[in-house]
C-alpha cells in the first residue's frame, strides 16, 4: 500500500499511542517481529501507516529491553544475586537489564548511558534507580556515586569492555561482582571483522 497524506512512520505512532515508552523500544518491538498492521507482520520501523491502521503487539516482553533475557541467564549461570545489593547498570538504553536487577531484588540501581532519553518511563520514576545520561562510564570516578556499587553490569557498544573496566573496578566494592556482555565484532581489530561486522571465527569469538 502507499503511503498517503497524514501517514506516520510505525515507529512514532506506537510512541503516539502509548504502546511504546519511547522510540528505542518501539524500534525494538518492530525489528523483533512483534508488530502487526491490519494483521500483517511489519518489520521495518520507518513503515508508514494510517492514523486509523490496526496495530497489535504479539509476545511482548514483560521487560523493559530484550537485553533482559541475557542477564538473567548469566545472573542464574554464575551465580549472582542482587538482592540487597547496590548496583550499576553501564550501557542501561532501555533499561533492559536495569529491570531484571530490580525484578532480582536490587536495592538500587544506578544507569549509566552516553545516550538520553532511552530509559523506559516507568523505570525512570523508580525511587530505587538512579539515572546517569550523557554519562561516558570510561570517566566514571568513585566520587560521582552515593553508594559503592556491589554488582556491575554492562551492554555497551562501538567500544571494547577493556576500556571501561578499568573505571568499573575502580567503582566497585572489592567483592563485587561484573558482567559484562561480550560482543566479538567491538573486541577485535578492524582487520578481523568480517561482512556487516561480523565475526565467524570462534578462535576470535574465545580471544
Amino acid at each position: 500500500m502507499k503511503p498517503s497524506k497524514g501517514d506516520e512512520r510505525l515507529d512514532l505512532e506506537l510512541v503516539k499511542r502509548g504502546i511504546a515508552e519511547s522510540r528505542n523500544r518501539a524500534q525494538a518491538l518492530v525489528m523483533a517481529g512483534d508488530v502487526r498492521v491490519n494483521g500483517e507482520k511489519v518489520v521495518r520501523p520507518g513503515a508508514k501507516v494510517s492514523p486509523d491502521a490496526i496495530i497489535e503487539i504479539s509476545g511482548e516482553s514483560r521487560w523493559a529491553g530484550r537485553g533482559a533475557y541475557k542477564l538473567l541467564k548469566a545472573l542464574d549461570v554464575f551465580p549472582v544475586d542482587p538482592s540487597g545489593r547496590i548496583c550499576i547498570d553501564i550501557g542501561a538504553s532501555t533499561g533492559g537489564f536495569t529491570d531484571v536487577l530490580l525484578d532480582r531484588g536490587a536495592k538500587r540501581v544506578y544507569c549509566v548511558d552516553v545516550g538520553y532519553g532511552q530509559l523506559a518511563w516507568r523505570l525512570r520514576n523508580d525511587e530505587r534507580v538512579v539515572v546517569m545520561e550523557r554519562t561516558n562510564a570510561r570517566y566514571l570516578e568513585p566520587g560521582h556515586l552515593s553508594d559503592v556499587p556491589e554488582i556491575a553490569t554492562m551492554d555497551v557498544s562501538f567500544i571494547s569492555v577493556t576500556k571501561i573496566l578499568p573505571a568499573v573496578e575502580a567503582l566497585l566494592a572489592p567483592d563485587g561482582d561484573c558482567i559484562a556482555l561480550v560482543k566479538p565484532q567491538y573486541e577485535a581489530g578492524k582487520g578481523l571483522v568480517g561482512k556487516k561486522g561480523v565475526i565467524r571465527d570462534r578462535r576470535l569469538h574465545r580471544g
